[in-house]
């Protein structure tokens, strides 16, 4: 049975290209990048060449790109190493209420440290009501953490305008970009960003592997202690593999990003506009026109979305009723409760997040699907 995958959110494929720039450091160049015999300064090397690439993806300097395990890593790292560095200048964060659960833990976390945070409500698209943001800034505030794009709903935040307000007040400008990376043209200069964790299997990387910018004179509390790795912002044996692993995924999306967006678009509005012909009661969550190129979130009237996805299984379709962090949860999804939908509205969703590597036809085979299990669970 040919499977159709349709959770690219979740995690993508790793690129033959990818692996190919991997396998060296994985075999013969198995150097510790911190030894100063030849394959210790080849992986040192590697590593070096890696940064670049994944700096040229967001127009970051080199030096700003501190390697970690995963885009929580580099969340947790930017929040809370942020927020021990600069305690003295005061302890309130503000944040979205439909973050990724390492934003939101993370900030729980530092709650219960004293600090205050505030969650910003957001509109019936996912989108943050500026003024709230702007209300919301008090004289101790000394970072605002707001997404680039959510991973449920794919709704795309005004950034620019977000780091606007950020900086005429002075404050430090994080954004969770895990899935817009690749999706997306990102400049950090131009959009005012100050710091931005992304994550390699996202867009074609290997697991266990991220980055965090850091605008230089930021500072930030070392956040794992040991050795001086990563210009002693993070201790640890560098993941050589796998920092190749994303700077290569980088290099590729940054040279196809157009015709990955626009592909992907295509795919996606066809599947918007097959699904609402073919299905009854279907109701698209998220915005339109502010979204990612490959995320298309529907609820289904009367459908038990977990009940939905075991079915798609059954013919080789893989998707999701959210993010992947949540599943097995039973509580609602809190970005769709966010965004105004009803319990069963939420419980109804089903995402699918689409790739280079489906077509069409693949798009007729879900909505087909869809199609005859959506009427056979509301019977």
């Amino acid at each position: 049975m040919k499977i159709r995958y349709f959770d690219n959110a979740a995690t993508t494929n790793l690129k033959e290209q990818v692996l190919t720039e991997m396998f060296p450091y994985l075999t013969n160049s198995y150097g510790n990048a911190s030894a100063m015999y030849t394959i210790g300064r080849q992986a040192k090397k590697a590593i070096e060449n890696a940064r670049t690439k994944v700096s040229e993806i967001i127009n970051s300097d080199p030096k700003e790109i501190y390697f970690t395990s995963c885009g929580s890593e580099s969340d947790n790292m930017a929040l809370k190493g942020f927020a021990y560095a600069n305690r003295e200048k005061g302890k309130h964060i503000i944040t979205s209420k439909i973050e990724h659960h390492a934003i939101l833990e993370t900030c729980q976390t530092l709650e219960r440290q004293g600090y205050e945070v505030t969650y910003l409500n957001v509109d019936n698209e996912g989108i943050v009501d500026l003024n709230e943001l702007i209300n919301s800034i008090r004289s101790d505030t000394i970072l605002i953490s707001v997404m680039f794009a959510n991973n449920e709903i794919g709704t795309i935040q005004p950034i620019y305008e977000i780091s606007k307000i950020v900086k005429s007040k002075n404050i430090t400008f994080h954004t969770d970009a895990v899935q817009a990376i690749g999706n997306v043209p990102i400049d950090v200069q131009k959009m005012g960003i100050d710091m931005l964790s992304m994550s390699a299997h996202k867009l074609h990387g290997p697991k266990g592997v991220g980055a965090l910018y850091i605008r230089k004179g930021i500072e930030v509390e070392k956040f794992l202690n040991g050795g001086h790795q990563e210009r002693n912002k993070r201790a640890g044996t560098e993941n050589v593999a796998g920092i190749v692993g994303l700077g290569e995924a980088c290099r590729l999306a940054n040279r196809n990003l157009k015709y990955h967006m626009d592909y992907l678009k295509k795919l996606r509005d066809y599947y918007f506009k097959k699904v609402s012909e073919e299905i009854s009661d279907v109701k698209i969550n998220g915005s339109i026109e502010k979204r990612l190129p490959g995320n298309a979130n529907v609820s289904f009237k009367n459908v038990d979305a977990q009940e939905l996805l075991f079915k798609l299984d059954e013919v080789g379709i893989c998707a999701s009723s959210g993010s992947a962090c949540n599943t097995g949860e039973q509580e609602p999804s809190h970005v769709l409760t966010a965004i105004g939908l009803t319990s069963d509205e939420a419980s109804g969703a089903l995402r699918t997040t689409f790739g280079e590597d489906n077509t069409i036809d693949d798009i007729e085979y879900l909505v087909d699907n869809l199609k005859k299990f959506t009427k056979s669970i509301d019977n």
